[in-house]
């Protein structure tokens, strides 16, 4: 009840508001389980694309925004509960991978829909990054149920980091042909064959999306992003001190310069 209500009112809200467009709404199964396997431009990916489908869509969410202390907590954690989002304990030896694999096969194996982001986060310049090749390969050759790509435009411009009012624009949504898999039915053990469905995947959400695809995983992506961050500061830092190191010896050199005279 409460996923149909939010669905009718942030759901419909983002609808009237930013009008997103959508292309291929046909190759989302009325009934049965699918996975929906979508690139990731923004924190709201996970509501414009439920926002557009008729049927439920069953994301994973890290564990902190069901157990956050206060009100505030409790509030974030019924909010994400409501919209279908499944808690993830990233605490295992594992990490969230086995823990989103027995969610999203739990979620198929009820006949749903399920949601996840084959690179693992969200893209930090708007480009498409490698899949890792765990959850989504394994949930698929788990369980059978058939791929459909997806890709989110443009929903990384509605608000970039360091922006606080959105931007009202119409970002879209562009759905793919489902992607048969049974081929490999029983060999979820072979890395290999992991690797070669999330890279078919992942080609296919790069042709719908349209963007530049990196072969390296956007986690490492960010670290590169933020470890040369830490090294421009840490230059403009060394240099600022250098610059007030020569001015403050220029001064001396100009106070003992006047003095001796």
């Amino acid at each position: 009840m409460f996923y149909s209500a939010m669905k009718l009112s942030v759901g419909g809200a983002l609808k009237l508001t930013f009008r997103p467009w959508v292309e291929g709404l046909e190759h989302v199964p009325a009934e049965g389980p699918a996975i929906l396997a979508s690139n990731h431009l923004s924190f709201s990916d996970s509501f414009f694309l439920p926002a557009v489908l008729d049927r439920k869509v069953t994301f994973i969410a890290k564990q902190e925004y069901f157990t956050t202390p206060g009100v505030k907590g409790r509030l974030t954690a019924a909010f994400f509960k409501g919209v279908g989002q499944l808690p993830v304990d990233r605490s295992g030896s594992r990490g969230a991978g086995e823990a989103a694999i027995k969610a999203g096969i739990e979620v198929i194996r009820r006949g749903e829909l399920f949601g996840i982001y084959p690179e693992g986060t969200r893209s930090p310049d708007g480009r498409l990054y490698r899949g890792k090749p765990g959850g989504l390969a394994r949930v698929a050759l788990a369980t059978g149920a058939p791929v459909i790509p997806v890709a989110m435009i443009d929903t990384e411009k509605i608000q970039p980091p360091g922006k606080v009012m959105p931007k009202l624009m119409r970002p879209g949504i562009r759905i793919g042909k489902p992607l048969d898999f049974s081929r490999y039915h029983g060999m979820d053990g072979d890395r290999f064959i992991l690797r070669s469905v999330t890279d078919e995947v992942m080609y296919e959400i790069m042709k719908l999306s349209g963007q530049e695809y990196v072969d390296v995983y956007a986690t490492a992506a960010k670290r590169q992003i933020a470890d040369a961050e830490t090294a421009r500061k840490q230059a403009e830092k060394k240099q600022a001190e250098k610059e007030k190191a020569e001015k403050e010896k220029a001064e001396k050199e100009k106070d003992k310069h006047k003095s001796g005279a």
